[in-house]
Order: structure tokens, then sequence, then C-alpha cells
């Protein structure tokens, strides 16, 4: 694989591809100046060099013949997408597009043509949105006559909220700010195409997608992750993003999101995912992400964060194979195998 841009997702994007001995690293993509012409593993946090080096020529980079690039900048750029298509390269992406919903039409009939023409597969994931959403799907198959299937995410994100992809939810906005539920929505449509791959996942097609919001307020002044909460404004926000069929809601993907306990309503969170299947019979499931035993040496927030961004990346990898060898267009979890990891011996840990 090459990698596209070097940054957070980038490092253990390579991490974990280096895990598998069924991929290698061929080449990668930087944007910044600097990092041309330095080797990718020091770019990428790793001790030891891999005598592969970054590059920003993007015809150099494609002339290795990757069969996959892991494409991880923060937001998805089509004129970039198509020429890696069109060259016949598969793609990986975590940059928030998982089945081009949320694209302009006319944008997203330039990346199957593409892709067509390239003989390649786009392939969008993370954890959330996106293995989330295969591991709820898969979970209603110990059930029938299934009415409701949902996906909650409940997680403490004190250590997240500064990142430059979460700030657009407008966390320490003042409470009852007329427009605040709007800019969430815009700010998380990508949950829109979360569900559109639940339903795939599903067998069904939904009505419509349509998203609730509601907040909780701050009981006294935070500061978390270096941006400021003031007590009554917003430090906890529930995202409802759902599908609707004959006026019914059928699937949802929830988020609950706090960045402080203290908030009014006292909301709680869970720590992880929460699966619910109204069905017969109903199935609950509860996915929680532990830390090594070398992160919990040395538990500092960089580690934590480092969790998420592990599970980020490592569905990305891990489909590295199963993308390569499907259809060419736009592929989602409703196209290809369930995507797991390599086993590693017994004698690894």
């Amino acid at each position: 694989m090459a990698q596209w841009t070097t940054g957070n997702v980038a490092r253990e994007a390579v991490k974990a591809t280096l895990a598998r001995p069924d991929l290698s690293v061929v080449g990668a993509y930087a944007h910044s100046p600097e990092k041309v012409g330095v080797d990718v593993g020091t770019l990428c946090g790793i001790d030891r060099e891999l005598g592969v080096y970054a590059t920003n020529d993007v015809s150099a980079l494609l002339a290795l013949a990757p069969d996959c690039i892991v494409y991880t900048p923060l937001h998805f750029e089509v004129a970039e997408v198509q020429q890696i298509l069109r060259a016949g390269v598969n793609i990986v992406t975590s940059a928030e597009f998982l089945t081009g919903l949320n694209l302009a039409p006319d944008d997203r009939t330039l990346i199957e043509a593409a892709a067509r023409e390239g003989g390649a597969t786009i392939f969008g994931s993370g954890m959330n949105p996106g293995y989330a959403q295969m591991i709820a799907a898969v979970s209603s198959g110990l059930s029938s006559n299934v009415r409701h299937a949902s996906m909650t995410e409940s997680v403490d994100v004190s250590q997240f909220i500064g990142d430059a992809n979460f700030q657009s939810v407008g966390w320490g906005r003042p409470k009852d700010d007329p427009s605040h539920a709007d800019d969430v929505r815009r700010g998380t449509v990508v949950f829109a195409e979360a569900v559109d791959v639940f339903a795939r996942l599903m067998g069904i097609v939904v009505d419509e997608i349509r998203c609730d919001v509601a907040f909780a307020h701050t009981t006294e002044d935070v500061v978390a992750d270096g941006v400021s909460l003031p007590a009554g404004h917003v430090g906890g926000m529930d995202v409802k993003w759902y599908g609707t069929r004959d006026g019914r809601e059928v699937l949802a993907v929830n988020q609950r999101w706090i960045a402080t306990p203290l908030l009014e309503p006292a909301w709680t969170v869970e720590h992880g995912y929460r699966i619910d299947i109204a069905g017969d019979p109903n199935v609950h499931v509860k996915v929680d992400l532990m830390p090594t035993a070398e992160d919990l040496a040395e538990l500092t927030p960089s580690r934590m964060r480092g969790i998420g961004l592990r599970i980020t990346a490592a569905p990305l990898i891990n489909a590295i194979p199963a993308v390569c060898a499907a259809a060419p267009g736009i592929a989602t979890y409703a196209d290809i195998p369930v995507v797991a990891a390599r086993l590693l011996s017994a004698t690894n840990e």
C-alpha cells in the first residue's frame, strides 16, 4: 500500500500495515515540503526506518503501482480521488466518505466513472462511522422478525474536542443558540452515510434519513482539550441520525458525547458502543475498547487518543485485501466479506 498524508491516522495505518505479513508499505504522499524525502518510518513515529520515502509528486507515487492507497486527509478531495482511481489504484479512506451520499451528484458520478475507467475500488470506513454499523448488522443475524436496529456510540470525548474535525459541532456554544442544532447536523452529516451503509447491510432502502440533536450544558466553568466551556454552555451532545420507512424509524446511529461529567441534564456514558436489535429474540451487544498493557503502563491523554486513532485505522488496513478483490466502483461493508484482522501466532500477544 501507499499512504496518502502522514498525520495521526496515517501513523496508526502504517503501524497496522506493518503488523500484517500480507501487506507492505511502498510509498507515501505528503503535502508539506519539509516531509518530502523523509523516511516513512520516521514520519510515522516508528522506531526504525522503512527505506520508503515521502513524496509530494502524485505521478511519482502512482508510478510505484501500489495495489491500494490509504487515503487519510482531513478533507475528501474529489479531484485527488479521481486521479488515484483512474490510475487503477484502489482506495481505502477515513476522510468522511462511505457511500458518496453526501457528495454533489455530479461528484459522485465522476468518482464512479474514474473507478470504472481504472478498474479500481474505493471503500470508506473508520470505527464510527463504518465498522460499528457492520458489527450492528452482523449482530442482527441472531434474530428474526427484526423491527428496529440501532448502534450507539456513548463516550467521553474530553480528550478530542479540540481536534479540527470535531470543532464544527460547536463545543462551548451558549444555551438556546437557535442555529446550533443545524450546525451540528452539518458537522455530523457523514453519519447520514452511516445510516445508508447500515440500511444496505440490513437489506432495505430507507425512505428518509433524519437527524435529531439534544444538548447538555455545563454546571460550572470547564476547560477540556484546550477548549473553554463556560458554565451554562454546551458540554454534551446527543446526535441521532436515523432512517425511516413508511413513516416509522427503523434504523438509528446514535452518538452521545460528553466533554465533562459536570452537566445538566446529568448525562452518563457507557465508554463504548452499544447495539440494540428489536426482534425475536431482542439482541443487546456491548463493545468495549480496552487499553493494552503497554497503554496502561503509561496511560497519558496521548495514549488514550492513540486508541481512538488505532480503531479508525485498523478497519481500513484490514479491509485492503477484500477491497482489492472487489468489483470496481464504490464499495461498502455490504459489498465485501466481513473484515477481520489476521490472527498472529500463539507466541504473540
